[in-house]
């Protein structure tokens, strides 16, 4: 069983424990990279490169229903999630208007909440989002890499 991992956080049938973190964070960088996700849940790293032409608001909200996705498939119960895009979050949750560009984005959400239940997601820090440092590393180390 692995420390600090989401291993440590299952009860005996298996589930995971509440309220287990999960960051997310969207980027876009120039052609020909684009769009590109991070997800950090239980101190591991999900990422996804590669997604093609966007903007910036587009990857963040990809990264969200990744990190949803995710959180699904790894049969977290009431995970929050916490990204630095605030105009994001403040559609996901209704406070703002969401714009027509992302109304499918949107839409997806609110389907997966009429199956699952509505998701708690919150802002946080540039600095305090894991997944928003994974994909800076990440870079960082690309950047290292090319001669």
């Amino acid at each position: 069983m692995e420390r600090g991992g989401l291993d440590d956080r299952r009860d005996r049938a298996g589930h995971v424990a509440e309220g287990v973190k999960v960051f997310f964070d969207g980027g876009y960088r120039p052609d020909p990279v684009g769009m590109e996700w991070a997800v950090v849940v239980g101190g591991r790293c999900h990422r996804e490169t590669g997604l093609g032409p966007g903007t910036s608001m587009t990857a963040e909200w990809l990264a969200l229903l990744g990190a949803i996705r995710l959180a699904q498939a790894m049969g977290l119960a009431d995970p929050l999630f916490l990204g630095d895009a605030k105009a994001v979050i403040a559609q996901a949750n209704g406070t703002v208007r969401c714009p027509a560009p992302h109304l499918r984005h949107l839409e997806e959400l609110r389907a997966i909440e009429r199956q699952v239940g509505r998701r708690r997601i919150r802002y946080v820090k540039r600095t305090q989002n894991l997944a928003g440092i994974a994909l800076a590393m990440a870079h960082e180390r690309a950047g290292r890499a090319t001669p």
